[in-house]
């Protein structure tokens, strides 16, 4: 599986998340950190990378669009990246669930 972490998430994750998710990356370690949507939407169409966001335009977009790519919208307020890899690791059988599923286009985590 591979997670595209978006600029409103830590890059932390990425490291914290190894375990699970080994195949993750944030925006920021490929330059896309200043990136609108659309730059960070095409990038992860083209690379089979699933978006990671707490930003609600990517929920819209894969409205509008479908997939690829897939989005997993973190429906949470202000919180602690700790919070974001225990919402993570805990909703991992899920996640690999919505990878698997071929017509899924959108997971929302709250």
């Amino acid at each position: 599986m591979r997670l595209l972490f978006d600029q409103n998430l830590s890059v932390r994750l990425v490291l914290v998340l190894a375990d699970l998710y080994p195949n993750a990356v944030h925006v920021r370690q490929l330059g896309l950190e200043r990136a609108d949507d659309e730059a960070v939407w095409k990038h992860a169409a083209g690379h089979g990378f699933t978006i990671v966001s707490k930003d609600a335009d990517f929920h819209q977009l894969s409205f509008v669009r479908g997939q690829p790519p897939k989005v997993i919208w973190i429906r949470r307020g202000n919180c602690s990246t700790q919070a974001i890899q225990t919402l993570l690791r805990d909703a991992h059988p899920d996640l690999v669930a919505f990878e698997r599923d071929a017509d899924a286009s959108f997971l929302a985590l709250g």
